[in-house]
Parts: C-alpha cells; sequence; structure tokens
C-alpha cells in the first residue's frame, strides 16, 4: 500500500486502519525497543514528579488551553 492508495481510503477507513496497526504493535512489544531519548525524558519527569516539582492541570482545563 502507498499513499496514494491511502488518500483513496476515507478519514473514517484509515483511522480503523490505524487502530489495526497499533493494536498490532502492543502485542509486538518486544520487537519495537525505546529509544534511549525516550527513557531519560521519562526519567527526568519522574525526578520532577518525586521532587514535588511537577506542576499538573485537569484534562478539561488542557482542552481549553487548546481550543
Amino acid at each position: 500500500m502507498n499513499i496514494t492508495e491511502l488518500r483513496k481510503m476515507s478519514t473514517s477507513e484509515r483511522l480503523q486502519a490505524m487502530d489495526v496497526l497499533w493494536d498490532s504493535l502492543v502485542y509486538e512489544n518486544d520487537a519495537v525497543k525505546t529509544p534511549e531519548w525516550h527513557e531519560k525524558i521519562l526519567q527526568k519527569r519522574k525526578e520532577k514528579i518525586a521532587s514535588g516539582g511537577a506542576t499538573f492541570i485537569s484534562l478539561a482545563d488542557l482542552k481549553k488551553s487548546r481550543l
């Protein structure tokens, strides 16, 4: 499948295809390694939370800020 074929699909069909692809990757998690840079970011965030330096907002507030 190529991009031209994908563009012929409806948005709904493409979203369904994405769901199928993501589901297939979930069960093959040993084949997909987390990049080192991602691990570093997660570790920094965990440290910030543990030290009390993190701030959080509600999902509702996040949605408002993105409008």
